[in-house]
């Protein structure tokens, strides 16, 4: 079969129509001949009754690799229906880190069963004690590890006896007798070294790595600030554990992405395909989120109780609340979503937090001007007296600018005490910006008007 290009959906129909005939060797052989991506998706287009016949059938290779392209909760589903000693064969074929995130997901006494039951357990078992999000639940044991010691032969000796099949050793670390990580060789160094150089006199000593129990977004920015293709990541003593590959950063940040793009729309992640996610589930997700903006959202109708004094004696005030409180929602969702992507990226910090809030006073007073001068102007176009002209147009000033503050300072402070910064930018922002503006509108009116 081509893998140039292939027709999923015709696919499935074949395979369902081989498994209907009872045809397994067929159902095998078309799954075996598509890419690991393409076999998970038509993989979890099948029932779960034809999923567990199937996948121990499978070279378990490919079983291997279609549990590791399945999003984590459905390979768990399915992980949990395989017999312990099918599970501990894939387990023992997949990456020792997608083999410890599974193991992670399932229930403790299978994952003790299919550990006992696994030939590779020794590169696995020592993941399982860091979080899936950690840069030690990230990691894999490195392919070759060098002693400062060696000569340049005698490390590509070595390598050529550990490691002649080895995708991931273009950084070679170099450990002391300890081994800490003292240093790292490129294979294009080693190569080019003659051959009695000793690694200590060619390697690099000041080497980027990461604690293992450091959050893997950490890892993706350093590896993507320094365009790295590995980090190695040590314990306490900086001894070396493993290291984190570059085709695991594109994971890790779609997952980070995916995650800040849920939470600043007021919902929780969710851990499976939009498709697959059970009607529950998603209600479950998204109902707490809901329920807390409601009663936040509650404020605004308090503040309007609060004045309803003034609302009464100018009635055309509540013409124009629509209007500032979509203004400061929006002025504050622009400031938040900048400092969360650059909260992402590490070029800012809470230690930055003065230069930050100068920096948005300033252009929060340029952008406050612009609306206030739109806002009296378009208060003048309804025919409003010129007093509440002016307090409109004060009050988008005064809320642009109040927004603006409250979109940089709460991200920053929410990272300071280890919270998604996203889950306090989005709705939960713009409700806050909502109450808060509504007190500055009706104070300025007294002031102004006279109420």
């Amino acid at each position: 079969m081509s893998q140039q290009q292939v027709d999923l959906d015709i696919l499935i129909e074949e395979v369902r129509a081989a498994l209907a005939e009872g045809n397994w060797r067929r159902a095998v052989a078309l799954i075996e001949a598509l890419r690991p991506p393409d076999q998970a998706e038509l993989f979890s287009e099948l029932p779960p009754e034809e999923q567990d016949v199937l996948l121990p059938r499978l070279d378990v290779e490919d079983s291997a690799d279609i549990l590791e392209e399945l999003e984590d909760a459905e390979a768990a589903r399915i992980a949990s229906r395989l017999e312990a000693r099918d599970l501990a064969r894939i387990l023992d074929e997949m990456e020792p880190d997608e083999a410890a995130d599974l193991l992670g997901d399932l229930a403790p006494e299978q994952a003790i069963q299919a550990l006992a039951s696994m030939t590779e357990v020794e590169e696995v078992g020592p993941l399982l004690a860091y979080p899936d999000d950690s840069a030690g639940g990230r990691m894999v044991p490195p392919p070759v590890v060098l002693r400062q010691d060696m000569t340049a032969e005698e490390a590509i000796a070595h390598l050529r006896a550990v490691a002649p099949d080895s995708e991931t050793a273009y950084y070679l670390f170099v450990v002391d007798e300890g081994n800490r990580l003292v240093g790292v060789v490129s294979l294009r160094q080693l190569i080019v070294a003659p051959p009695w150089r000793r690694i200590r006199e060619i390697m690099d000593p000041h080497v980027i790595h990461i604690h293992a129990r450091a959050d893997q977004e950490e890892a993706a920015r350093l590896m993507a600030r320094y365009g790295l293709l590995a980090l190695p990541v040590v314990d306490d003593e900086g001894r070396l554990l493993g290291m984190i590959t570059h085709d695991d950063l594109v994971g890790v940040l779609e997952e980070e992405t995916t995650e800040d793009i849920y939470r600043l729309s007021a919902s929780e992640p969710l851990d499976m395909p939009y498709v697959d996610t059970p009607i529950l589930t998603m209600f479950r997700k998204r109902v707490g989120w809901l329920l807390l903006l409601f009663v936040t959202e509650t404020l605004t109708g308090t503040v309007l109780r609060y004045f309803e004094k003034e609302l009464s004696e100018a009635i055309a005030l509540t013409f124009f609340v629509p209007l500032l409180i979509g203004t400061g929602g929006n002025a504050g969702g622009q400031v938040s979503s900048a400092i969360v992507r650059a909260l992402a990226l590490g070029e800012i910090r809470f230690r930055d937090i003065a230069m930050v809030v100068w920096r948005e006073i300033r252009t929060a007073l340029l952008l406050g001007m612009v609306m206030g001068v739109a806002g009296f102007i378009r208060a003048m176009t309804w025919h409003s007296p010129p007093l509440l002209s002016l307090t409109v147009g004060t009050t988008l000033c005064a809320i642009v600018l109040w927004a603006a503050l409250i979109g940089a300072i709460l991200p920053l402070i929410a990272h300071r005490l280890r919270i998604d910064p996203a889950v306090v930018s989005g709705p939960a922002m713009t409700t806050l910006v909502d109450a808060t503006g509504l007190v500055i509108y009706f104070l300025i009116a007294r002031a102004i008007m006279g109420l």
